[in-house]
């Protein structure tokens, strides 16, 4: 599997991940950050030091920072599916 960089964000596990919500159709939505704890086909679950809140994908736009320390934008659309679905069909080609 290829190392986790910015181009490759969307084939590899997110769980983890440092993030912060940067825009999404809800204003409420926008300035959650933290540690994902968990990943559905349209949902991240953001741990914050006080609570979790759970993310659409579809009408938000995310900042990972990644293991390295630089940090990449990616639009909720981007990484709309399944996580086994989504790691899956980018290392053997789309389905």
């Amino acid at each position: 599997m290829t190392p986790l960089n910015p181009q490759s964000i969307g084939r590899h596990e997110l769980i983890g991940l440092e993030v912060e919500v940067v825009r999404s159709s809800h204003p409420g939505f926008v300035g959650i950050r933290g540690v994902i704890v968990d990943e559905t086909r349209g949902m991240l679950t953001v741990k914050s030091e006080d609570n979790r809140k759970s993310v659409p994908k579809s009408v938000s736009a995310f900042r990972f920072k990644l293991p390295d320390g630089s940090r990449v934008e990616v639009e909720g659309r981007e990484i709309l599916n399944r996580p086994e679905r989504r790691l899956k069909r980018t290392r053997r080609g789309r389905r």
